[in-house]
């Protein structure tokens, strides 16, 4: 019993004080919010338990609705743009293009901007104003001759989503392409020399020795990235701001924030955390079960 307690007891009694403040400031103010969720708490109101009524209020309402399918729209193209441009940077990379270290800067370079600062940017790249008026994006199509492909970017009804996925394509997949970079240094070349050795051709090289191999960091770049996109707040904030066109759940709960309506920005905030759990959960579950895998 003592041998037993000298040897976890002083690893334990390190961590210890994290294990205090993440439970409090972590898992604490999760029990928190979503007790706050259950209330009709506001401004105007005094704090009056409703059970799960703000959560059924939410999912019937038409903003609420429109703000979950604009973040299912930018969670689509941030995901598919930053993972084929992350690929594609990286096999290049892989590949042994010349000045590697200056290009491996210049994709990495965007992680070092914040979603704010490159946001006031992209406001201006992204400007709707056409025809002699247009700059940035618009700007540029007109010089080059084709300003038929002008557009009114995230201000269309549509599509505006999906370009509002360009300033976070442009910013993550160079984070991405870090990823699996790492993943195609980690192949030993071995391996590769023995399939062509095996008479595999190169598309069989990839898709029977490679992509397996890089399963794993693209399942890992996925989940960092569907998790990134579903708490989007920032970068939407700096580009349009709190606007209907452009809503998402994050700033929707910041517009119930500052009305006074804790009780439905709690449930909002309820509805993310769950949405994150949806893809996080699953990850941890594999990971787990091959790390067990692995230890047999």
């Amino acid at each position: 019993m003592r041998k037993g307690i000298r040897n976890w007891g002083p690893p334990l009694l390190l961590i210890s004080p994290t294990i205090v403040l993440v439970g409090i400031f972590v898992y604490v103010l999760i029990g928190v919010n979503i007790s706050t969720a259950m209330t009709k708490d506001s401004a105007l109101t005094a704090s009056e338990f409703v059970g799960l009524q703000n959560f059924t209020d939410l999912l019937t309402e038409p903003r609420f609705l429109h703000s979950l399918a604009n973040l299912g729209i930018f969670t689509v193209f941030f995901m598919v743009g930053t993972m084929l441009f992350g690929f594609i940077w990286a096999w290049m990379l892989d590949k042994g293009v010349t000045a590697e270290g200056a290009f491996r800067s210049i994709y990495l370079f965007p992680m070092a901007v914040s979603f704010v600062a490159s946001g006031v940017v992209w406001r201006w790249l992204l400007s709707s104003a056409q025809g002699d008026r247009a700059s940035g994006l618009n700007r540029l199509l007109q010089s080059i001759g084709l300003g038929s492909l002008q557009n009114d970017w995230y201000n269309a009804p549509y599509w505006g989503m999906a370009a509002m996925a360009m300033p976070a394509i442009w910013q993550l997949a160079g984070y991405v392409m870090a990823l699996f970079l790492s993943g195609f240094r980690g192949i030993p070349e071995e391996l590769r020399e023995a399939a062509r050795m095996d008479g595999a051709s190169e598309w069989k090289l990839y898709r029977h020795v490679i992509f397996p191999q890089l399963s794993p960091v693209a399942l890992s770049a996925l989940v960092i990235v569907a998790h990134m996109s579903l708490k989007v707040f920032d970068l939407i904030m700096a580009v349009t701001g709190s606007v209907y066109i452009t809503e998402v759940p994050a700033t929707y709960m910041w517009v119930a924030l500052t009305g006074a309506e804790y009780g439905k920005a709690s449930a909002i905030a309820t509805i993310l955390l769950l949405l994150v759990c949806i893809f996080i959960v699953p990850y941890l579950i594999y990971t787990a079960r091959a790390e067990r895998k692995a230890r047999r």
